[in-house]
């Protein structure tokens, strides 16, 4: 329901913008910049223009019949719930209105500048709808002001007249005088509304009806036998509380919207709950459920004078069909500027203005064509529900925007007038749930046309701001504080809460991918991966040029092997440099990093500079793990080897849960894992019982079937016992001993065997 001040106010400003641009087809954009001034119009008029709508044809015609079938309990619970969606979405719309001010295009325009054309016009085409079938709406409801006079004329002459013999040729001369005045209709219209409106509620509070006083008439679950479920009378009577956000046109006009708007929307939609609370209670005190059910215009039985009911029904449904039929055409014609339609043609033909005023004749016919297909179902009710689905969209969809919006915390959304958080997601909620109450079919259609034409908006508005620029300000903001939280709770850390955050640097990334490939595979779900790619230079615009074209290649690589970890790469004259600098930061967790993976391959020169960098790391207290990698690439990734010596109690436990991580990702799922107790011959039974030892008390998660036994004698005995048995793992994770008996970066080392990786455990691990 929309009043015709907020209409008359767009109009006025269609027309500056008329002034200063010619009317033309190729006039298409609706970010003009109107000239200074306006009517500085207070707060009294926002509030007229909402209160006028809200109390309009549904309370005339169904709050009766809502009692009836309800009962006074049910039909409070009505109004409790019509608001839970309108308050929040009042608030919304009041803080988005004062974000800046709003031009021609009213709500669409406020909602597309402020969020961008693809969001505004997903919602602008809901929010047109609602307004072009509201005109039928408001026509049908005109006609059955008319109902007494219908039932007379069958009464005295035996002719039985549809009420569509009124509604139909009202809404033709409804169309006419728009198209003929335009906008010249004068705002005194909505005085002598409100006027008559005043007029018959107080009558109507002032009259008794003939169950007045009884007790029977109050008891608040008294309904008629067989009632209408909760669900369709809410979507019958939702359309009586819409009309909450009218004023948001005249902000233009406003001397202070920022505290106009909100004050005045707010203070409509606190009187329109008051009013309806009130009228529930007077209908259901002063007739009885049958009577309420069965007469939609029981009102005039109980006003002090009877025909003011239907004299009202007329002027507020008449008042708000002539609002409607000149704001939806302007929605339509804003939407049409900014190309929102699939047809270029057609955008040029609905953005056409004509005269000084640059009325949207074309986009009024539209509009009126729209709103008679919906008068010849001539039905209240079905029109109603009709208007409820588009108006929950619509108000779904900003709720949603504004709970968004807080957690994204853009600099450039300064509204003067603040929601709260919850209470957006509280009008989201209501908005989506009683859509899907109403009509599971309708509300899943209605949501699916809406995110088809944002996706279609989105391809065409590549620079535009949209959903998803919000949506990474939310995750941002998530972020942040998340990883505060995590900061702030490293104290609270328990043994058993350990995962890995590995920081893996590399000179070798676009030419070796084990290690990437590796990080991946450990990170995947379990914990956190950084992957730094080392760019030797000092730091100019040149290497930062080659640095990022470096990180554009990492990311798209991160894409299409559906990498769950960070990239990134460092400048710096050294390798040791890099590496210095990258243990000094924060992990992608927030938390400091605990492991670094290194990577060299047989035959480069790099084992040096490694050898360096993990005693580096080693004596910073974080757990070192160094790949040898080969060109196998970890074979068939079927078997996974580890190989325990008695110098690996402390080494273990990771070795062990970096090999159980690993075959939990997706392209390991087939692996086996497979541990060698590797010991000399002379304390194999006593390190074998230690081994047992560790496992029976669960502080190593293995069974000791997996477990072999696997003596050695002689300085390379383990070298020669793992190029035996492990030829066909394909990785092989062994111990690095502090004292460095594994002789690792010699390169001509453990010939014949595939990827290994050497684990050296700085921290105590439990696993158990």
């Amino acid at each position: 329901m929309v009043p015709i001040l907020s209409r008359l106010q767009n109009a006025a400003v269609s027309a500056a913008e008329a002034v200063m641009v010619p009317a033309a087809p190729e006039i298409h954009s609706a970010q003009r910049v109107l000239p200074p001034g306006g009517h500085n119009f207070g707060t009294a008029p926002v509030f007229l223009a909402a209160i006028s709508t809200i109390l309009g044809a549904i309370m005339f015609l169904r709050f009766g019949y809502a009692v009836g079938h309800l009962g006074l309990s049910g039909a409070v619970l009505l109004i409790l719930l019509g608001h839970l969606v309108t308050i929040p979405t009042a608030m919304a719309v009041s803080e988005i209105a004062t974000n800046r001010r709003v031009e021609g295009g009213g709500e669409y325009f406020m909602i597309s500048r402020s969020f961008g054309s693809a969001i505004g016009g997903a919602i602008g085409v809901s929010l047109y709808l609602s307004q072009a079938v509201s005109v039928a709406f408001y026509m049908i409801a005109f006609a059955e002001a008319f109902r007494p006079i219908l039932d007379w004329i069958n009464a005295s002459y035996g002719v039985a007249l549809d009420p569509r013999v009124i509604s139909l040729p009202a809404t033709v001369a409804l169309l006419f005088v728009i198209l003929k005045r335009g906008a010249d209709l004068g705002v005194r219209v909505l005085w002598v509304v409100v006027t008559i409106l005043a007029v018959s509620l107080t009558l109507f509070f002032l009259g008794k009806g003939p169950e007045a006083g009884s007790v029977e008439s109050l008891q608040l679950t008294n309904h008629i036998e067989n009632p209408h479920s909760f669900a369709l009378v809410f979507a019958i009577c939702f359309p009586a509380f819409t009309g909450m956000t009218a004023g948001v046109g005249l902000s233009g006009d406003l001397k202070n919207p920022g505290r106009s708007i909100p004050l005045g929307t707010l203070l409509a939609t606190a009187v329109g709950m008051i009013m309806y609370l009130a009228l529930v209670f007077k209908l259901a005190a002063n007739a009885l459920p049958q009577d309420l059910a069965a007469n939609q215009l029981i009102m005039s039985d109980i006003a002090l004078w009877g025909p003011i009911i239907p004299i009202g029904l007329a002027a507020a449904t008449l008042s708000s069909a002539l609002g409607s039929i000149l704001i939806a055409p302007r929605t339509l014609q804003a939407l049409a500027r900014d190309r929102v339609l699939p047809s270029q043609r057609l955008s040029d033909l609905l953005s056409r203005g004509y005269g000084r005023q640059n009325e949207p004749v074309a986009a009024t016919l539209v509009s009126g064509l729209l709103a008679l297909a919906f008068v010849l179902m001539g039905d209240v009710d079905t029109v109603s529900q009709v208007i409820s689905m588009f108006f929950m969209v619509t108000y779904g969809s900003i709720c949603s925007i504004s709970f968004l919006e807080h957690f994204a915390g853009n600099p450039s959304y300064r509204p003067s007038f603040r929601s709260r958080w919850y209470i957006s997601l509280l009008g989201a909620i209501m908005c989506f749930m009683m859509m899907f109450q109403m009509s599971p079919a309708y509300a899943l259609f209605s949501l699916t046309i809406m995110f088809l034409i944002y996706q279609g908006l989105g391809w065409t508005r590549k620079g535009e701001r949209s959903l998803s620029s919000i949506l990474q300000g939310v995750m941002f903001q998530l972020t942040r504080r998340l990883q505060i939280s995590i900061q702030k709770a490293r104290a609270g850390e328990t043994l058993g809460d350990w995962r890995p955050s590995i920081l893996a640097i590399t000179r070798h990334s676009e030419d070796r991918l084990g290690q990437f490939d590796l990080l991946r595979w450990l990170c995947h779900q379990q914990g956190f991966g950084q992957f730094v790619q080392y760019v030797e230079g000092k730091l100019s615009r040149d290497s930062e040029a080659l640095a990022g074209r470096i990180a554009e290649r990492l990311i798209q690589r991160t894409e299409v092997s559906k990498a769950g970890i960070y990239v990134d790469t460092m400048i710096a004259p050294s390798f040791d440099s890099a590496l210095s600098s990258i243990v000094q930061m924060p992990g992608v967790s927030g938390l400091p990093n605990n492991t670094v993976l290194f990577e060299y391959a047989t035959g480069d020169g790099d084992v040096s500079e490694v050898t360096q960098g993990a005693a580096l790391v080693e004596s910073l207290g974080l757990n070192v793990a160094i790949l040898r990698s080969t060109p196998a690439r970890f074979g068939y990734r079927r078997h996974v080897h580890i190989w325990l010596t008695e110098d690996d109690y402390s080494n273990a436990p990771l070795m062990i849960l970096l090999a159980y991580i690993l075959v939990g990702h997706p392209e390991w799922h087939e692996a086996e894992i497979d541990i060698f107790a590797c010991y000399r011959s002379s304390e194999m039974e006593c390190e074998l019982g230690k081994l047992h030892g560790m496992i029976a008390e669960g502080r190593l998660p293995v069974s000791t079937k997996n477990v072999t036994a696997v003596p050695y004698d002689g300085e390379r005995g383990v070298e020669a016992a793992a190029v035996a048995m492990s030829g066909n793992a394909d990785l092989l994770i062994l111990g690095l001993p502090e004292n460095g008996r594994v002789p690792w970066d010699s390169a001509d080392r453990f010939t014949g065997l595939k990827d290994i990786l050497f684990v050296r455990a700085a921290e105590y691990i439990s696993i158990s």
